[in-house]
């Protein structure tokens, strides 16, 4: 569809809205608004334009992330990744804020690096940085 004009959000099911926040405001996200509606959700946003909503509704019922951390392999959206340009910049300001890294550096051929890095609830981010 030529009407698609890009990711708007991304909602990620969290426990604690306190907990998630301040995880994602040290990747540079804002809190703007929130929590509102039926299943009540946040919404936070960083100045490349990505927004996310935090839907504040997860069941403390198991420390895993079902879809990245058990053998059977379920459907679903696994992780985001976002795009970044100096790797080792955002590798060094993740470890000043004492966010560690869940996987990686992963080097492809052409230049093209991405690390892991996991929120306070097991969702997985990637930082990508493009080859040349």
């Amino acid at each position: 569809m030529r009407e698609i004009k890009g990711v708007h959000h991304v909602g990620i099911r969290v426990r604690s809205l306190e907990t998630a926040r301040a995880f994602y405001e040290k990747l540079g996200f804002r809190f703007i608004a929130g929590p509102f509606g039926p299943e009540p959700a946040a919404i936070m946003a960083h100045r490349s334009g990505l927004n996310i909503n935090l839907i504040l509704n997860a069941s403390n019922a198991s420390e895993n992330n079902i879809l990245m951390d058990v053998p059977e392999k379920h459907t679903g959206y696994t992780h985001m990744a976002l795009e970044v340009g100096d790797l080792n910049a955002v590798q060094d300001a993740l470890e000043e804020r004492g966010l560690p890294l869940s996987g990686g550096p992963v080097n492809l051929p052409g230049g093209t690096s991405f690390i892991f890095v996991r929120d306070p609830d097991g969702n997985v981010i990637e930082l990508h940085s493009p080859g040349a």
